[in-house]
């Protein structure tokens, strides 16, 4: 039987210069098990008497002298690992003393690159307080790693191809917290989150946009409610859209009339009591017994039940075609001005105040239903971190939820 060759013994020091990528002037120099419990801890220096180029102007210069830093690195086996080093100080002719970077992490990072790779792979599928327990690192430390890669890769974006632009507001806590985002209704992505509801975050969009490489006057559509800070501030920001009022919002103040007529009714007609989602929900919807309480209820001269179809005949105008939408939306106005039900004849003029953006929708066909289901992912991952500790950090995971931002740049050679 043929024997196999030897392989050449290599020492510990140098298995781990391979297996960390350094290349000269770089090199581990020691190795240690110590702490408690066990930690590995890799010690690495530059050969004596090498130059490093200047990180302003790349001109080689001398050390000048050093200063000791340690980074968190990915895990031996069980063990934490921690490397250590002297980082140089380079004296240039014109940029006087600086620190150069050490190529294994970011400046004043603290962590090694393959490390941040590998805690921004578990934060994408994971809340962050699970992430920092398999990584065994306080969540507090991670949050920075998320929001340094989150604004470098947002740098990157660029929305010169966005034209369809949606906003809404989700909620950070209970109250009146709240963050409004932007998406890009062609991609369903959000493109913008800051704090607030009110018109400075159109404002505040708009720059974001323009620091992305957008144009305003590219940006052809724009839903959202009917809430006047929004309506203002698209209005001053982006003058050359078109708007949309979302269809979802429009039907809600619809329901909420009817429900204002059925609890006004329901005083002098008490088998209205205990029927509110009989009239709110669509007759698909109903279970068998709102089935049978809305056949009895419908048929009678109940003001609820001629509400409940004002309500379905505004429903039906967001099926209508272009050519016929204009003329259908004028009767249903007629119709609900002249009902003698007041919740509607307020809902009526409402509409009229608004009937631009009403009738957009049988052009645009925009509803903020994309926002709504960002807003549902975003809201589930709130709930599973059990909440964020300020704006940022809620801010960042929106991104990473559904900024749908580009990561394939960060690798160990990229920080």
């Amino acid at each position: 039987m043929k024997q196999m060759p030897e392989l050449p013994s290599i020492a510990h020091e140098e298995l781990f210069t391979i297996a960390l990528g350094l290349t000269p002037p770089w090199a581990v120099t020691k190795m240690a098990f110590e702490g408690s419990p066990g930690e590995l801890h890799l010690y690495l220096d530059f050969v004596k008497g090498s130059v490093f180029p200047c990180p302003v102007c790349g001109r080689l210069c001398h050390v000048y002298d050093s200063d000791e830093a340690t980074w968190r690195h990915l895990n031996f086996f069980q063990y934490k690992c921690y490397l250590h080093a002297r980082r140089p100080r380079v004296e240039c002719p014109d940029h006087k003393v600086l620190t150069v970077g050490v190529p294994w992490s970011r400046p004043d990072s603290g962590f090694s690159l393959l490390f941040e790779a590998l805690a921004m792979m578990l934060v994408r599928q994971m809340p962050v307080a699970a992430a920092g327990r398999i990584v065994g690192e306080h969540d507090t430390r991670l949050w920075r790693i998320i929001n340094y890669y989150v604004a470098k890769s947002r740098a990157k974006e660029d929305f010169s191809a966005v034209s369809r632009v949606g906003t809404d507001e989700t909620a950070r806590r209970r109250g009146h917290n709240y963050v409004s985002l932007f998406a890009d209704m062609d991609r369903a992505k959000v493109l913008f989150a800051t704090e607030g509801k009110d018109s400075a975050t159109i404002k505040a969009f708009r720059n974001d946009f323009e620091a992305h490489q957008g144009k305003p006057e590219n940006v052809a559509e724009f839903v959202i409610d009917m809430s006047p800070a929004f309506i203002s501030g698209v209005t001053e920001q982006f003058s050359g859209a078109s708007i949309t009022y979302d269809r979802f919002h429009v039907i809600k103040l619809a329901n909420e009339a009817l429900d204002e007529v059925r609890r006004q009714e329901q005083i002098k007609r008490p088998e209205l009591k205990h029927s509110r989602y009989v009239w709110l929900k669509n007759q698909a919807n109903h279970t068998v017994g709102q089935a049978a309480l809305f056949a009895e209820l419908s048929q009678t001269n109940l003001k609820t039940a001629r509400g409940y179809r004002i309500k379905l005949a505004l429903q039906e105008f967001y099926h209508q075609p272009v050519e016929l939408a204009g003329p259908y939306l004028k009767k249903w106005y007629y119709w609900a001005t002249h009902c003698r039900l007041q919740p509607f004849i307020e809902l009526a003029n409402t509409i009229k105040t608004h009937w631009d953006g009403v009738l957009r929708y049988a052009t645009s066909k925009l509803t903020t239903g994309v926002l709504e289901g960002i807003n549902s992912l975003v809201q589930a991952a709130k709930a599973r971190a059990r909440g964020y500790r300020n704006s940022n950090n809620f801010i960042s995971m929106i991104y990473l939820i559904a900024g749908k931002l580009d990561f394939s740049w960060l690798t160990p050679t990229h920080p």
